[in-house]
């Protein structure tokens, strides 16, 4: 019961945290996780899940920062 509490408040803050951002944030945020999520899977098969995280976390991020201007460059939001 309290590991659900607890599961359920973390992911009302995680949820509530991301309201306020620009869409710049958003975008280079999400790329970071995505990043960090495949750069885990990939660095775990390779031997070292946490060098490939924040490896993928780091491309992630400026692959969504460089999204994120290509989309301002079209008039996109």
């Amino acid at each position: 019961m309290k590991r659900i509490v607890v599961l359920v408040m973390v992911a009302a803050l995680l949820v509530g945290g991301c309201s306020g951002m620009s869409t710049t944030q958003q975008r280079v945020l999400s790329g970071g996780a995505i990043g960090a999520g495949s750069g885990a899977l990939i660095g775990w098969a390779a031997g070292s899940p946490a060098v490939g995280a924040a490896v993928g976390a780091g491309a992630g991020a400026v692959g969504g920062l460089i999204y994120d201007q290509y989309q301002k460059s079209q008039g996109r939001p």
